[in-house]
């Protein structure tokens, strides 16, 4: 191993686009609340989406944008600013709901479960960080039967701030008692790489399974790869 992978003893993951399908699990989940957010005004509703970041026709979120990388308080604060009428606690309450909900039965993208149990089997130690809330993460991992494998779970309402900002990463950090320069950082979206960046992780890894393309991790990833399911792979060699 090199020295930038052969210090790594921990990874912290991403969950939405890194270890899930975004678009197949979220684009529904985001017509349903935004219609919600938009009592019932389909025309509301579809600029609201427009608005946070996804493509009607499609049903993509852009990279970058707050449907992709935001958390509920925010998606919820900038539909009110786009005309939803609803308090923001509230309707961050209402999204949360609608999220969680739809975690219980979401997939993990194919080659995750074979992969978390390779890189748990072999040593290293787990965590998730989403921008998600921490009931939705557990929901999710409890679903796949993958939630053993993971010692750290963190969304944005956990207490360690949002990304981009580096408190996630330090939050795991501490809960295992590892240094940051022993941590590498798996994710989908620049705000994933952002966080680990600022936070001075050992490793920051872009994966291509979520809303982002290469040109837009590669310029703050030490890698990029096709997927978490070559990562085990990509540890071993490296």
């Amino acid at each position: 191993m090199n020295n930038l992978t052969g210090n790594i003893t921990a990874i912290l993951f991403d969950k939405d686009g890194t270890l899930l399908d975004f678009d197949a699990t979220w684009a529904p989940a985001y017509r349903e609340t935004s219609l919600h957010a938009a009592r019932g005004n389909r025309a509301l509703a579809d600029r609201l989406l427009e608005q946070t970041g996804m493509d009607l026709v499609t049903g993509k979120s852009a990279a970058g944008s707050l449907l992709a990388a935001g958390n509920s308080a925010e998606i919820a604060a900038a539909w009110i600013a786009c005309g939803a009428d609803f308090q923001e606690g509230p309707l961050t309450a209402d999204l949360d709901r609608v999220f969680i909900g739809c975690m219980h039965d979401a997939a993990p993208l194919t080659g995750i479960p074979e992969a978390v149990e390779t890189l748990s089997g072999t040593g290293f130690t787990l965590g998730v960080a989403s921008s998600d809330s921490e009931a939705a993460i557990r929901a999710f991992l409890a679903g796949t039967g993958l939630a053993p494998r993971f010692a750290f779970v963190t969304g944005y309402d956990t207490g360690f701030g949002p990304k981009p900002e580096p408190g996630m990463v330090r939050g795991f950090a501490e809960a295992t008692g590892l240094a940051l320069d022993r941590i590498a950082v798996v994710g989908d979206n620049t705000h994933d790489l952002e966080m680990a960046r600022s936070a001075g992780a050992g490793l920051c890894i872009g994966v291509l399974t979520g809303t982002s393309a290469r040109h837009d991790l590669e310029t703050l990833a030490d890698a990029v790869l096709e997927s978490v399911a070559d990562l085990p792979a990509y540890l071993a060699a490296n």
